[in-house]
This record gives C-alpha cells, sequence and structure tokens, in this order.
C-alpha cells in the first residue's frame, strides 16, 4: 500500500503517543534528526504491533521498541556533542 506524502511525513498517531519528556528531548534535536526520528518511530509502532515481530516479544511494547528504534536511528547519523545534537562526519 504506497504511502501518502501529505502532511510533512510520519503520522500524526505516533506523535500523540509519545510522553511529554520525550517530545521535550525530541525538540532538542535538529530538525532533521527529528524528521528521522518521528518517522522511524511512526513506522516501527506500524511493524511491531504483533509481539512475534518484536525481539521481546511481549516483554516490550510496541510502543517501547519504536523508541529504541528511533533513537537507533538518530544516533546513526547524529551524535550528542555537550548539551547539543551534531550531524556525524562521513569517513
Amino acid at each position: 500500500m504506497p504511502k501518502s506524502k501529505k502532511g510533512g511525513g510520519g503520522s500524526s498517531r505516533g506523535n500523540k503517543q509519545l510522553s511529554s519528556r520525550t517530545r521535550k528531548q525530541i525538540d532538542s534535536l535538529p530538525e532533521h534528526a527529528q524528521h528521522i526520528y518521528k518517522k522511524t518511530h511512526s513506522n516501527a509502532l506500524e511493524q511491531y504491533q504483533s509481539p512475534e515481530k518484536r525481539r521481546g516479544g511481549k516483554k516490550q511494547s510496541a510502543e517501547e521498541v519504536a523508541h529504541k528504534a528511533a533513537w537507533a536511528a538518530v544516533k546513526k547519523e547524529y551524535k550528542k556533542k555537550g548539551n547539543e545534537w551534531v550531524k556525524k562526519e562521513e569517513g
């Protein structure tokens, strides 16, 4: 099923499930890193709804798995330097 590009990316459903602490952390990220987090989180929520698709099975909720996947995606391209997130240098 093709995904629509309307609305600037990511489903609003995923954003509603984020805690205020997580939203504050995401807000401290550069705009591109925020996009990575939100898109990965939304996709992971859909992908891991079924416990059989999660490594830990029922031990972790789809929300927990999505959160971990989203942070892992951000950390592939960004690193924390002091109190701010900066894009990793290539090479």
